[in-house]
């Protein structure tokens, strides 16, 4: 039986005061200005900008959506970690990261699909802290280092060394091993923080367009069980 839940998500405003800080010298004391209103700032939306600007290229709304998607998906597998984690001293380590293996995911620009075994109760809080979270500021949990981002980074890395190296290098066989050798221990040594640079500026981005929907137990396209997260796009 497939279970579903439905969420609404949204942020509190921020609350900013005017207060008088003049000292009268003589005369009347003047009379002290009330504080002002709580006023409600829209939230920061480029993506939705973005797409305003640029509606005519197609294909746009899902690149963008799945940019969105993809930093929830992070950013739940995180908060799910964090829960699942046994602190020694839980007040002082509520800042570690804490990365449960168990547990993956593939982003579409409709939601996407977390592996693992997972109680969906705990799942649907952990997608509406996530979502939270990320909007409030922690951005450090769209990137993930298990994402396969860092494993397409790594592997353009090493063959564009490569190819340098080959084409650089003499054609004989001992200085193109060498080459080799020196290409992939440059690409190895680059491409995680390459790859995490990837993931913060260009396959993920703060999901302030995303609307949880539900999440129901299903199957992949390959037939493997998961919970999907559906998500819809909001201005």
């Amino acid at each position: 039986m497939n279970t579903s839940a439905s969420f609404q998500s949204g942020l509190s405003p921020f609350d900013f005061f005017n207060f008088d800080l003049t000292t009268p010298i003589s005369g009347n004391i003047p009379r002290v200005a009330e504080p002002a209103a709580a006023v409600d700032f829209p939230q920061p939306t480029p993506d939705a900008d973005l797409l305003r600007q640029l509606s005519f290229i197609p294909g746009l709304k899902e690149i963008l959506l799945l940019r969105q998607v993809h930093a929830l998906e992070h950013a739940t597998v995180w908060v799910l970690s964090e829960s699942n984690s046994a602190y020694t001293n839980s007040r002082e380590s509520t800042n570690v990261q804490v990365d449960n293996e168990l547990l993956s995911g593939l982003s579409t620009e409709h939601g996407f699909y977390l592996y693992g075994e997972v109680n969906i109760s705990d799942l649907r809080r952990a997608v509406t802290l996530a979502l939270h979270r990320l909007t409030s500021g922690e951005s450090d949990l769209a990137v993930h280092p298990r994402c396969g981002t860092n494993l397409s980074v790594a592997m353009l890395l090493t063959a564009g060394l490569a190819v340098g190296v080959h084409l650089l290098l003499p054609f004989r066989p001992i200085e193109q091993l060498i080459g080799l050798g020196l290409a992939a221990t440059t690409a190895a040594e680059l491409a995680p923080d390459l790859g995490l640079m990837a993931q913060r500026y260009i396959t993920t981005a703060i999901p302030f367009n995303l609307k949880i929907e539900h999440i129901i137990r299903t199957r992949d396209v390959w037939g493997r069980e998961a919970h999907f997260v559906k998500v819809n796009w909001q201005e």
